[in-house]
């Protein structure tokens, strides 16, 4: 019988990444295992927002052992789906760093933009609270994007069906989040509609608009 080459590297690597980022979970559950229990329940329930919005926010370890769970995840989501949507050839491991990469310094660059219009502005307290309750909602949404690449690395491969089902649940968790932001700050956003529009337009729908340019090219 002659031995079947198996190339099995790519999973490999994928593997220690997923596991990795579910330990950032795991020890998120074991230190604030209250937070956690508000936490799952978010899109149907707005205690976690209304509980940890004021203080704490952005500099909790909870909050940012999700994030790390959450970049971690988004980036592989993005290196699968970019090849079985787009064809690429992108099944080596060189390429995921650079995603990752992009993506953590693209998140980096639109907090800071974010905190400097609210300083520029004098709003810092109303922005710190949008960008906590984006970004609690992005990282719930990171739960999806976990099962979606454990379902297309090793369960259905390159499967178009489990990827726009998965875009759609993470859309749909996203915008009951903007939903959320937007009743919570209806005085805010009245009151200074002009400025809202402003940074709706330049620093939420611009940077997808440029990114979704590059990957059509």
């Amino acid at each position: 019988m002659e031995p079947i080459f198996r190339n099995t590297s790519t999973i490999d690597w994928i593997t220690l990444l997923l596991f990795g980022s579910l330990l950032f979970v795991i020890v998120a559950k074991s230190l604030f295992y209250g937070r956690f229990l508000n936490f799952v329940i978010l899109p149907f329930n707005n205690k976690y927002i209304f509980m940890y919005n004021k203080k704490e926010k952005l500099m909790n370890w909870f909050h940012i052992f999700f994030t790390f769970f959450q970049i971690i995840n988004f980036s592989l989501f993005i290196f699968l789906t970019s090849k079985i949507l787009l064809q690429k050839e992108n099944d080596s491991y060189p390429m995921y760093p650079i995603i990752l990469g992009g993506l953590v310094l693209f998140i980096l660059i639109k907090i800071f933009l974010q905190l400097g219009n609210g300083f520029i502005f004098g709003v810092n307290k109303v922005i710190g609270e949008l960008i906590f309750k984006k970004l609690s909602y992005l990282n719930y949404s990171s739960m999806v994007m976990f099962l979606a690449n454990i379902v297309l690395v090793y369960i259905i491969k390159d499967s178009k069906v489990v990827v726009y089902l998965s875009i759609f649940l993470i859309l749909l968790i996203n915008a009951i989040g903007w939903i959320t932001v937007l009743k919570n700050h209806q005085k805010f956003i009245t009151g200074n509609f002009f400025y809202f529009i402003l940074y709706l337009c330049a620093l939420e729908i611009a940077p997808f608009i440029i990114i979704g340019s590059y990957l059509k090219d």
